[in-house]
């Protein structure tokens, strides 16, 4: 039997938020399965890719039943027939029955369901898990893991203006023992946050939802969270920022709400700078909003030598934007979300286009997901080097982060934890 599609069906599940959300099943007609679930944005680019909802008063205007309709009325008919196997012909063809620069008519959340579902059949019709598929007897690295331990921003209510305060563990030597380290600095940043009061719960990440008085304030117990832990800050375990700065101004300017308010565009990039001066910072995420290239090129020209500049909401997983800000010396990183394009084909186009300048790249969760196990996949078989998924709690991050415990045992000793080697050159050497 082939490796052609024989149906492609739609149904609606629901994501980790309660949410709606779409779900696509490809069989082919050699009996293999490939199903796959969109995940959601709650901090999204204005020139992301759209999903489809219903609007109304159901689901909070949130239900997805005419994307759902859409793969059964034109994009079954549409695949039917064509070769699993050929990802590139099967997304062009998705594309061009959108017929929208945004995957807007049909919705991101239908395509980017087909899109990988038609990617997991093919990979069972070879009868290799799906990392293997994409590699294609290529020497894939372990990706180093960015855990989210305090959530703030879009994700939690907006008790902090920044959106992600991480850890990364390059020294770590193991997926397994970036686990474990991390796992110490969860825990040891809950009972600090305990003792002092601060304590709210988790955010739509799992990560804890706290209640600082400052920016700095949580900069300052994560490090002590860090040593707390009985690692080493700046050497065992360093920080990681998602500011999403698209959340908090313009290129005219920004708001720090639990700092001193409104900040210039310069003055903006001036305290990000300043930060990772004073805290063991290793990288950050939207320091400039989705249009401030002067920010963000000003960011990375202080820093990025050290510190990793990584676009999202500006480049938007979009190969076009990713060779425009290496063009106006933004970024030295990019953040790859397939449902930001809304195919398998065009995320792998940017994360190429980063490689090819040099750039770290990091395949990345949303904040509204499920047990859907895909970026995975995606992040060793395309051989990232790094991999974002939300915190160290909650099932559909942690369905996550084991499937990559799986991967990285069935290596073996051929299991190459990529670590330092995620990042750009320059600030890999300040890691040797």
């Amino acid at each position: 039997m082939t490796s052609r599609i024989a149906s492609v069906t739609g149904r609606q599940l629901w994501d980790s938020r309660g949410r709606p959300t779409v779900e696509a099943e490809v069989i082919l007609e050699s009996g293999a399965v490939g199903r796959a679930i969109a995940p959601a944005g709650a901090s999204r680019g204005a020139h992301e890719a759209i999903d489809l909802r219903d609007g109304g008063t159901a689901y909070g205007g949130f239900g997805v039943n005419g994307a759902v309709a859409g793969i059964g009325a034109e994009i079954a008919p549409a695949l039917t027939g064509m070769d699993a196997r050929d990802q590139a012909a099967v997304d062009a063809a998705l594309c061009a029955l959108d017929g929208t620069p945004n995957k807007a008519r049909l919705g991101a959340n239908a395509v980017v369901a087909v899109s990988m579902a038609v990617l997991h059949a093919a990979a069972a019709h070879a009868r290799e898990p799906l990392w293997r598929y994409l590699a294609n007897g290529a020497k894939v690295r372990i990706p180093l893991p960015e855990i989210q331990i305090f959530g703030g921003g879009a994700h939690a209510g907006r008790r902090t203006d920044v959106q992600d305060f991480m850890v990364m563990c390059p020294k770590a030597g193991s997926f397994r023992r970036a686990l474990e380290i991390t796992d110490d600095v969860y825990r040891a940043a809950g009972k600090l946050m305990e003792a002092k009061g601060p304590l709210t719960g988790v955010a739509d990440e799992g990560g804890w939802w706290p209640n600082f008085s400052s920016n700095e304030d949580a900069l300052d117990t994560l490090t002590r969270a860090i040593e707390a832990s009985g690692h080493r800050a700046g050497d065992e375990v360093y920080i990681s920022l998602d500011i999403a700065a698209n959340e908090l101004g313009d290129a005219s300017g920004y708001s720090l709400a639990l700092d001193d308010g409104r900040l210039t565009s310069e003055e903006m990039a001036a305290r990000i700078v300043e930060w990772a001066k004073r805290y063991p910072i290793l990288s950050i995420e939207d320091p400039a909003g989705q249009d401030d290239w002067a920010a963000m090129a000003a960011v990375t020209a202080a820093i990025g030598d050290r510190v990793q500049i990584i676009g999202d909401d500006v480049l938007v997983t979009n190969a076009d934007r990713v060779e425009r800000a290496a063009e106006a010396g933004a970024c030295n990183a990019a953040l790859i979300k397939v449902n930001q394009v809304g195919t398998v084909t065009e995320a792998k186009a940017a994360l190429d286009a980063a490689v090819a300048r040099g750039w770290g790249a990091i395949v990345s969760a949303r904040s509204g997901e499920s047990e859907d196990v895909t970026i995975a996949h995606l992040a060793t078989g395309w051989n990232a080097g790094q991999l974002k998924v939300g915190s160290f709690t909650r099932s559909e991050r942690m369905a996550k982060w084991n499937e990559m415990l799986r991967i990285e045992e069935s290596l073996g000793a051929e299991a190459d934890y990529a670590g330092a080697s995620a990042f750009a050159a320059p600030i890999a050497a300040t890691l040797a």
